[in-house]
């Protein structure tokens, strides 16, 4: 069985705080290093009321410092809103103080809206068009250094943090192709390249020095229960949330409601779906015979486990369902 990893976005839950939802993603990690999971990874996102991971680099240093073993990384960084010298920086220190177990995985999309991007970056004279130019620098300042180069990553440099590019559409895995580098595809999410981008990356690749060969991970809602009706109400605070955020209205993680898609006008229910195919929601048969299946239809190499649950007890629940799966 292929290794299964951790995406966490970190939820504010209605009627809750980031503080609360940060000591969950402490726990969660806890509980995913016992269950055998290979990387836990957090999300970059910004002004966003329901994420508490915005500051990712920091969220990270408290998870690692939390755990002993599994990896912990960005999942990811989205590199149009920093300049790549401050991304080696925090991430050199951060495998530094960690070593052998941090990944930066690469987003070229703001993780945001345009106001809150020119918030951030103060303005918008660079571009998603420069992302392959600053992929390439930040992996240089991980190298050891070379003679007469004057800007160094300190520390970072020689550390050769590993670095995944991640996406949802067919840039991100031609990207990853030619520089070399593992591929995360956004497929919980943004489903409808799945299997268009995996053949491109595979095909496309070129070995370089971080990679022998190809190697993709994929993003895959999991949301596992005693009984497939009970894992079908949780799913509709992921429902809620998702639908939310489409019409402009974010928040924090709704409670689960009965039967929320018949509330929906058909339109956003036929989105709702396709943007959510890929998700296994069930008893713990049913997550098997999902999570089997969309293994051998993809041949992925490694699963990244999203559960946007909102009682903090069954989001861990899920992740023991799941890891069942894994561990046999």
């Amino acid at each position: 069985m292929i290794p299964f990893s951790v995406l966490d976005l970190a939820p504010i839950v209605a009627g809750g705080d980031a503080a609360q939802a940060l000591r969950n993603t402490r726990d969660l990690a806890q509980h995913a290093e016992s269950l055998g999971y290979h990387r836990y990874w957090l999300a970059e996102h910004h002004n966003m009321p329901g994420i508490a991971s915005a500051a990712t680099a920091v969220v990270i240093a408290y998870v690692a410092g939390a755990t002993s073993r599994i990896r912990v990384g960005a999942g990811g960084i989205m590199l149009p809103n920093h300049a790549p010298l401050l991304v080696a920086e925090q991430f050199g220190t951060l495998g530094t103080l960690y070593p052998g177990r941090i990944d930066l995985g690469l987003g070229r999309a703001p993780g945001t809206d345009p106001t809150t991007a020119r918030a951030l970056r103060r303005n918008l004279g660079g571009s998603v068009d420069d992302f392959p130019e600053d992929v390439i620098e930040l992996i240089g300042y991980f190298r050891p250094p070379q003679p007469g180069q004057r800007v160094h990553a300190v520390p970072g440099a020689g550390l050769r943090v590993p670095v995944w590019i991640l996406g949802s559409s067919l840039y991100g895995a031609q990207l990853a192709a030619a520089l070399g580098l593992p591929f995360a595809f956004a497929s919980h999410f943004a489903p409808a390249m799945l299997t268009q981008a995996i053949e491109l990356y595979r095909t496309r690749f070129r070995r370089l020095d971080q990679l022998d060969r190809p190697y993709v991970m994929l993003g895959v809602n999991v949301i596992g229960a005693d009984t497939d009706e009970e894992a079908q109400r949780l799913l509709s605070s992921l429902q809620q949330a998702f639908v939310n955020l489409r019409r402009g209205e974010p928040g924090p993680l709704p409670p689960p409601v009965e039967d929320y898609e018949r509330s929906l006008a058909p339109a956003e229910g036929a989105m709702l779906h396709e943007a959510l195919s890929v998700s296994v929601v069930g008893s713990p048969d049913t997550v098997r015979r999902g999570l089997e299946a969309f293994i051998a239809r993809t041949g992925a190499d490694e699963l990244m486990l999203t559960a946007q649950v909102f009682d903090h007890g069954a989001r861990v629940r899920s992740f023991e369902i799941a890891a069942a799966v894994r561990n046999g």
